[in-house]
This record gives C-alpha cells, structure tokens and sequence, in this order.
C-alpha cells in the first residue's frame, strides 16, 4: 500500500475506534437512517435516498433529511426551500426537497440539524444523507451502498475510497449497486439488497450534446449510449459543477461546430444551472431509474428494525 493512503488508512481506523465508544456521537430521539458509500462520489446515493423515501412515503411514515449541502455559500443550519437555489442550500439537498417534498435540513453538523428538525418540525425518521463517515451522529440503521469499483479501488488520497472494504462490518445493508457484484460479495448477519439502476429517456432524440458536472461522468455517458441515445459530442465538468455564463458560452459554441440541435443532461446538472438552462433549448433532462429489489421486503426489514425508537405510520 502506498504511504499516504496507508497512513490515511491508520487515521481512518483510529478515528473510528474513538466513536465506536459512542462518547464523540450526539443521539437524536427518532431513528436514524444512514445512507453512505465507502468511495468519494458517484455510487448512487442521492437517487437511492430518494428511491427509499418514495418507499416510506408509500407505507405513510413521515420523515425528514438530514445533508452536509456540500458546495453551499451558506452556514449552519438551514430548511431547504425547494424553490431556492444551489448556492444557497446545495444541489443535492435542493434534488431532494424537490423530489421528495418533504423536510430536508442541511447543516455542518448533522446532529445539530437534527435537534433543530426535531424541536421545530417533528418526524419519526431522519434519513442521514452520504452519513455513513459522519459518525459525530449516532444511527440505528446504516445502508452502505457498494460498486464494483469499490472492490479495485484503493484508499485516499491515491483512489477514491474513504475507508477500505473491511469498514463494511458497520453497516446493517450493503446494497449492490452493480449486478457483477451478485456473485462476488457475500456478507455474514447482515442484509444484502440489490439495485437495478439507468436513465429514463423519454422522447429525448439522440445526437444531442450531452453535459454533466458529477463524481463519475462516464457513467453518465455510457448509460446513455445503452439506451440508444448516442451523444454528438460529451462534456464533463467537475463535480456539484456551478455553471456561469462562460460554460453556457462554450456548449452553444460546441453545438454551432457539431450541427446538433439540442443538449441533454443529468438532473443535478438542471439545478446547478438555474437561471442559464434557458439559454441551452431544446434542453433534455434526463432522471435516474433505479429500482429496488423485493422492495417491500427491503422496507419491512428497515422498519422492524427501527420499530423500538419509531412510531406507529398515522
């Protein structure tokens, strides 16, 4: 192992051998529910929350987000107003909101934005966002979401991996978010749920020129070709990428030179355009389809588990 991540890997360990004591965790009164990766960025979390919170929504049971609302201009702890903007709450937590319509609160510190959504809204699940590192908040129940690069990747700072494989023992889920990972995973006492995951094209017309600012473009791209949509030219930004007038500039420039008529991109990207997808009609957004296996089943085993600090669905 290289030197940096293997001394990454001692202050990983080493950090959370002094929360495993539970004495560095705040603990709110309703349920937490983590979902989290072991890798920075591009395993699925957001549109698998959302997916889960369709779910509880479906069985009536009232919850609210709990989100860091990385790339934010703003602090502390803040309500997501679904007609806000990016800069203010986060593009994810402002994904959510408007996904989900329910409470999403955004702060540094997870179990502050807690307290606050417990004294000021009540709820009887908290659903922590991209939680399964942000052990400062105690949890009941911990998804980790693993992709099949996850299994070859190698620690930070030299991959993308916040903790190494082993870290898997925390979680009560590991959910797979790939299906080559069926045969080569298996995990003791735990639950092992699998996702099917894509893009819902709709009518989108192929040819366009596709965009997007996320942790892993090319999966952007390829899904896109796998549905039939070959793009006439991509275009990766940087991840939670905030879009100015230059970058508007650049694509229209890169759409007069291919002779296309139009741009297609990812939701997250819709968001983190605002006021400038206007400029880029025809503009196609294109969702995330992910569907969750024996759904229902997945559902009941979240809920008995938590069902000691939860309260019955009104």
């Amino acid at each position: 192992m290289n030197p940096l991540s293997a001394t990454y890997g001692a202050i990983a360990a080493a950090r959370n051998l002094l929360y495993d004591t539970g004495f560095f965790s705040g603990k709110l009164h309703a349920p937490v529910v983590s979902i989290g990766s072991l890798s920075v960025g591009g395993a699925g979390k957001t549109p698998f929350l959302i997916l889960l919170g369709e779910l509880l929504k479906a069985r009536g049971i009232a919850f609210d987000v709990l989100s860091r609302g990385y790339g934010r201009s703003t602090r502390g702890v803040r309500l997501v107003d679904p007609e806000g903007s990016a800069r203010e709450f986060g593009d994810e937590p402002l994904l959510i909101a408007r996904k989900l319509q329910v409470p999403v609160i955004v702060g540094e510190d997870r179990y502050e934005a807690g307290v606050y959504a417990e004294q000021k809204l009540g709820a009887q699940v908290h659903l922590l966002d991209d939680g399964f590192q942000h052990r400062a908040l105690r949890r009941d129940f911990d998804i980790v979401l693993l992709t099949e690069r996850d299994l070859r990747d190698r620690l930070f700072p030299m991959g993308r991996l916040r903790e190494p494989l082993s870290s898997l023992e925390r979680a009560h889920a590991v959910v797979l978010m790939d299906r080559t990972l069926d045969a080569r995973i298996e995990v003791r006492d735990k639950f092992l749920w699998k996702v099917d995951r894509g893009i819902r094209i709709g009518d989108t017309p192929p040819g366009q020129i596709a965009f997007c600012g996320i942790a892993r473009p090319g999966n952007f791209f390829r899904a896109l070709q796998q549905a039939g949509l070959e793009p006439a030219a991509t275009v990766a930004f940087r991840d939670h990428h905030p879009y100015a007038e230059k970058d508007v500039e650049d694509l229209l420039r890169l759409r007069d030179q291919k002779k296309v008529q139009g741009f297609v991109t990812t939701e997250k990207d819709a968001i983190n355009l605002e006021g400038f997808a206007g400029q880029l009609f025809p503009l196609f957004v294109v969702p995330v389809r992910m569907e969750l296996h024996h759904a229902e089943t997945v559902v009941e085993s979240l809920l008995a588990t938590i069902s000691p600090r939860s309260t019955a669905a009104p």
